[in-house]
């Protein structure tokens, strides 16, 4: 296999860097602040987390959490947040007269699931011993809509400002709380029909909130002043050639940033588009169609002014499109692209020029950022929807059977251990205070290494 093609000068500044992080001890930082971590990125630096761990192994607290919910924890002052969903669940008979009577079609009635009525959670951990501090009641919603039996009604992750949490239910509600008193500020409710349940994880950036709207039967971007919650602009998406609002829809989780030439820039994965918009006004900024992609979960990433993207459901590809461009920049800033082996659901990770991806059905890839040259591939096994994370000098991996792969970045990609804890992993793992926080379907887990 060919090697990456690196700048010499950039080998030598990170391995200076590296130098310097030893020894000057550098401390790990407390927060993470978003879905994904503090760039949205799923890097976590100055970490040192350990490579195996377990039900009995390197574990410091495990804490049950109720109800059911895939969102990802977020973490600052010490203290790990996450929603949940309480369910009040039908038996089965009741559950296919509800469904039947939601209008969901026969053949899909296997696949999907609905509650008679949910109770809308916020719980707060103690990061150093795990206890539950805080379980605040959002609302409950009486005969919510169905849902994919492999989604839940609390999968979008909080976000933190400051002493602020926003908690985001997709059509079941927004919220702002406060992070010391627990005090709900403002609330918004923002109907849509997700078809398959929320998904997409709202962002601050500056003064807004910024949430993807791309339901079944509207698609569009909103910005909410975070303050008090009012809407300050919506956006529809680009026309789209589908055939119903099924192909229409997305679960993705926006990108801000201010680019090289200053400009600010709030990038939204969607359906068939990608679309950058002014943060100020909602204006279109550019866009580019990647094809017919749909039902978008993996988060894009961004370095160097350049967008690396997988387009979602149907024959998903990986991106890599320039951010510098105006209107309609399909036919003159795509890079390149890459139609094999992309994931639908897990996020895409970037470090060190190279591109590392999960797919769905457990084959890890490696790719050049510069030109999407496949460096190498192999299978880890298993099913994911989770996104990785680089921590500690290595990339995590976890799977729905509750198995952890950590493999060794770079050209050879070594898998160095492979980790089993109880239950499914859907939520993507975090890594803070130099320990590492994974989310089952069950439980909250604390692992690190133990001190000298």
């Amino acid at each position: 296999m060919n090697p990456t093609r690196r700048n010499p000068l950039a080998i030598l500044a990170g391995l200076l860097c590296v130098c310097f992080c030893v020894c000057c001890n550098v401390s790990a930082d407390d927060s993470w602040p978003q879905f994904r971590g503090p760039n949205g990125d799923g890097i976590a630096l100055g970490q040192n987390v350990p490579i195996e761990f377990g039900e009995k192994q390197n574990v410091s607290w495990k804490t049950e959490i109720p109800g059911r919910a895939w969102s990802s924890p977020v973490v600052a002052d010490g203290v790990v947040w996450l929603t949940t969903a309480i369910e009040k669940v039908p038996d089965e008979d009741k559950r296919i007269a509800l469904l039947r009577a939601a209008g969901v079609e026969e053949k899909k009635l296997k696949i999907k699931s609905i509650a008679e009525s949910i109770l809308l959670q916020l719980v707060s951990v103690d990061l150093a011993t795990g206890k539950i501090l805080k379980s605040i009641d959002l609302g409950v919603v009486e005969g919510p809509d169905s849902i994919h039996s492999q989604n839940t009604y609390a999968s979008p992750t909080p976000v933190i400002d400051g002493q602020r949490i926003y908690c985001h239910f997709g059509t079941f509600g927004t919220f702002c709380l406060d992070r010391v008193s627990g005090q709900k500020i403002w609330e918004r409710l923002l109907p849509l029909e997700h078809k398959e349940g929320p998904g997409s994880s709202p962002i601050v950036y500056k003064n807004i909130l910024v949430l993807i709207q791309d339901g079944v039967d509207r698609q569009y971007v909103a910005a909410l002043d975070k303050m008090t919650g009012e809407t300050l602009w919506e956006t529809e998406r680009p026309e789209m050639d589908a055939p119903d609002g099924d192909q229409k829809k997305s679960y993705c989780t926006p990108v801000a940033l201010s680019d090289m030439s200053g400009r600010d820039q709030v990038i939204c994965l969607g359906a068939q588009w990608m679309v950058s918009y002014d943060p100020k006004t909602g204006d279109e900024l550019w866009k580019v169609r990647h094809g017919s992609g749909f039902s978008v979960v993996p988060r894009p990433v961004v370095k160097d002014d350049i967008v690396f993207f997988a387009t979602g459901f149907g024959k998903p590809e990986l991106w890599a499109v320039r951010i510098d461009g105006s209107g309609d920049v399909t036919e003159t800033h795509v890079l390149w692209r890459e139609p094999k082996g992309i994931s639908k659901k897990p996020s895409p990770l970037l470090h060190d020029g190279l591109i590392y991806i999960i797919s769905d059905d457990g084959i890890a890839s490696c790719f050049s950022s510069e030109d999407g040259e496949l460096i190498w591939k192999k299978r880890v096994g298993g099913d994911y929807s989770s996104s990785p994370l680089f921590a500690g000098g290595h990339i995590y991996f976890g799977s729905h059977d509750g198995k952890v792969t950590v493999l060794k970045p770079g050209a050879d990609g070594e898998i160095v251990a492979e980790n089993q804890i109880e239950g499914q992993i859907m939520a993507s793992p975090v890594a803070v205070d130099n320990a590492l926080l994974i989310r089952s379907d069950k439980a909250l887990y604390r692992f690190e290494s133990p001190k000298i």
